[in-house]
């Protein structure tokens, strides 16, 4: 559970709106944001209400009671958030151990107090390296208004597609790629713009990831097997083969990010543009192990 509070308070702290995490085994298995902080909880939530019980809530804005009384309507284990109303805690309190952690990660990663590496066993001594954050995703993108190109080249951007993506797609790449850089590899995410739609984390293979994403948004007991239609992907490392992209475009997906750099990059290139998807390259990875 500590170690799941830590994945909800860093993921929901790389975003400055109301932003919400549900976090279980340290993937997120819904983060959304929205105009307050209880509408992005319940977004979030309901990203995968079946994943979601028994999880891990990370949330960037103080607990109010409207929150309180939602995250108390289903089995949740802990909450992490910058603080909490006096209503809220009463809320939250009449659930059995129901536990509620305040720490306003966002102020301590600012300061460098905490959060600057990461320090794993290996053999007989310790891995010390530079914890991995999303910075590109702070930076400038495409706003509304603006030329793409001229955006995302600042961002280290490049568009590699013929169709460049419309302003509610890079609105939608820029949340997905923020998510996939929290999910362990091998990472792809299907979202709308303020919500994930389906995660598929931790597989051995691109293509498998894609596919559990796809059973996650379409099977078990849902009912909705067509919610990723106008959706967009984001994969944490390059996609090796053009299969992934078949996949994830054949489940409607019409935009997606990855870093590029495979050997096959013009095959992969050559099969977005045959979906008429919009295929951004990052330059940069996100593995997380």
């Amino acid at each position: 559970n500590l170690l799941d509070l830590d994945s909800a308070a860093r993921i929901a702290a790389e975003f400055v709106e109301p932003a919400a995490v549900v976090i279980k085994h340290t993937n997120p298995c819904g983060a959304a944001t929205g105009p307050t902080i209880e509408d992005a909880y319940v977004r979030a939530r309901e990203a995968d209400a079946a994943a979601a019980y028994g999880g891990i809530v990370g949330l960037n804005r103080p607990i109010d009671e409207g929150t309180a009384r939602a995250i108390a309507s289903t089995f949740i284990e802990a909450v992490v958030a910058p603080g909490i109303e006096d209503a809220a805690a009463a809320v939250l309190a009449a659930r059995k151990n129901l536990r509620v952690v305040l720490a306003d990660v966002d102020a301590l990663l600012s300061r460098g107090v905490t959060g600057r590496y990461d320090l794993r066993s290996m053999f007989d001594g310790i891995l010390v390296q530079v914890r991995d954050r999303v910075v590109e995703a702070a930076g400038s993108w495409p706003p509304h208004g603006e030329p793409a190109g001229e955006a995302s080249a600042r961002a280290g951007f490049r568009v590699v597609t013929r169709r460049q993506p419309t302003a509610s797609e890079w609105q939608a790449l820029r949340f997905a790629w923020r998510i996939c850089a929290h999910v362990k590899s091998n990472a792809v995410v299907f979202t709308a713009a303020d919500r994930t739609l389906a995660v598929g984390a931790g597989q051995m293979s691109r293509v498998d990831a894609v596919r559990v994403a796809i059973m996650k948004a379409g099977g078990g007991d849902r009912t909705d097997a067509g919610r990723l239609t106008g959706s967009v992907a984001a994969s944490d490392a390059f996609f090796p083969f053009r299969d992934g992209l078949d996949a994830l475009a054949t489940a409607g997906a019409t935009a997606v990010i990855q870093p590029g750099g495979s050997v096959r990059d013009a095959e992969v290139i050559a099969a977005a543009d045959e979906h008429g998807l919009a295929m951004v390259f990052a330059g940069r990875r996100h593995f997380r192990h």
